[in-house]
């Protein structure tokens, strides 16, 4: 498809790339808000499909690098990359749409969704989905640890670093930053000792020629708009703060300080700062904060919430939006008869503070990782914290099995069923290449004929 060059006039083309217009994007962009199954795994190796592999928006090199800043802040990481290629593709419009698109779809969804729940009580047919997708989203973590992996560790210093991690997280239950700062730590120094051992993109050459040219190839200047400048930089995080305080001064005017509305978002605002790792990381947090401090959601409905989150498109921390549905609705913040426009309006409002500070990592800290994407001083350091996080998936993959394969603990039944779906997911994935939606979609349904003969 061929479009005018003013669309992205900033990125010097080559003539085998291709051109991509702001439309073009936007209707990717919301695509992908549907189509983001898998948690952030399974939604980064969508995105690597389509945009490296298919469409070659982007070198495998610059995605990675990327990844490794968005894998470093607090935050999902999968809808912090839409932010930072529609930040590179069409500039700050571009970032704010794609971030946007991200997540809209799987709010909406939660909406109905969480509707349905408190309303109709347990439906069969989304339990028997949320059984099948259970071990099917086991088999995409490892998978994604498999990928991730195979293109990241590529010495015994990495396979290291992966190993330690696992350790840290697994058996010394290290909280995820300590993890982080370590690998950071070890890349740091590393990458000044063995510089070849933490170089970034080694084995990328391959890749290169698999894929094409990309529009932001390896070698492709930065756009003047990802330029480094310290006034920017200063506006943009003065414009995210403005934001902020305009946004929680209006429900301090309107509800009050103690107002559940009110308290939603100054919670999930603390909750937005310590998301590193990803949801899991920051869970016993919200559940502590949820359950036991403000009474939003039994310990019951959390647990039900994370079911839909993981069975939903989106970032799995969206599992916030259904606390603060659940929370508005049952705190009735609007009166007993405006129960769903409460729960809606909450859902939005814990959206809105759990997900406007990725948009300001991005938008105020993408300039000085674009100009560092062949500084190995910083690339070193992001390169040994992309193994940890191979250790760290490895961990998320076995808590999934747990969960799936063992439902009442290990005491409990083991779920023969379970395993036998899982297992043939990992075989769709490993042997057969399927896309993910697929194996998301074929589970589902098999889980709910399986509930159904059981039943």
């Amino acid at each position: 498809m061929s479009t005018p060059k003013e669309e992205a006039p900033n990125i010097k083309l080559s003539e085998d790339a291709p051109q991509v217009s702001f439309t073009e994007t936007f209707w990717f962009w919301l695509k992908l808000g549907f189509i983001s199954f898998g948690g952030p795994a399974g939604q980064i190796a969508i995105m690597h499909e389509e945009l490296v592999v298919r469409r070659r928006w982007i070198s495998e090199k610059r995605f990675l690098h990327a990844l490794n800043y968005c894998m470093i802040l607090p935050g999902p990481e999968a809808q912090q990359l839409t932010i930072y290629i529609g930040w590179l593709l069409h500039k700050t419009r571009g970032g704010i749409v794609a971030g946007t698109l991200f997540l809209l779809p799987s709010l909406f969804i939660l909406i109905a969704l969480s509707w349905v729940y408190i309303v109709f009580g347990d439906v069969p047919l989304i339990a028997g989905i949320f059984y099948g997708i259970k071990p099917a989203v086991t088999a995409i973590v490892v998978y994604a640890a498999y990928r991730i992996g195979s293109r990241t560790l590529k010495n015994n210093v990495l396979w290291a670093i992966a190993a330690a991690s696992f350790v840290a997280i697994f058996a010394l239950n290290v909280p995820f930053p300590f993890i982080v700062l370590g690998a950071a730590v070890i890349g740091f120094f590393g990458g000044r000792v063995a510089p070849e051992i933490f170089r970034v993109g080694g084995g990328h050459g391959k890749t290169i020629d698999s894929y094409g040219v990309a529009l932001i190839d390896d070698n492709t200047p930065t756009p003047a708009h990802a330029v480094f400048k310290s006034d920017r930089l200063i506006q943009v995080v003065a414009i995210g703060l403005l934001l902020w305080i305009v946004s929680m001064g209006l429900l301090v005017m309107r509800f009050g300080w103690d107002h559940t509305l009110t308290q939603m978002s100054w919670f999930f605002t603390k909750a937005a700062l310590l998301t590193f790792g990803g949801a899991y990381a920051v869970l016993p947090y919200v559940y502590q904060g949820a359950v036991d401090q403000f009474g939003w959601a039994t310990a019951t409905q959390m647990i039900d919430g994370l079911a839909l989150g993981e069975s939903t498109p989106g970032p799995l921390i969206m599992v916030v939006a259904f606390v603060g549905f659940i929370g508005g609705y049952v705190k009735e913040v609007f009166g007993p008869e405006n129960l769903f426009l409460a729960g809606a309006v909450a859902a939005t409002v814990v959206t809105w503070f759990t997900f406007l500070p990725s948009f300001l990592f991005i938008l105020a800290g993408g300039p000085m990782i674009e100009s560092a994407h062949n500084d190995l001083k910083f690339t070193a350091p992001l390169t040994a914290i992309t193994a940890a996080v191979v250790g760290v998936i490895l961990n998320l993959a076995l808590f999934f099995g747990y969960h799936a394969l063992w439902p009442q603990g290990f005491s409990g039944v083991f779920d023969w069923p379970s395993v036998v779906l899982a297992v043939a997911a990992c075989v769709a994935l490993f042997k057969y290449k399927r896309n993910v939606i697929h194996v998301i979609a074929v589970s589902g349904l098999i889980g709910v004929g399986i509930r159904w003969f059981i039943a």
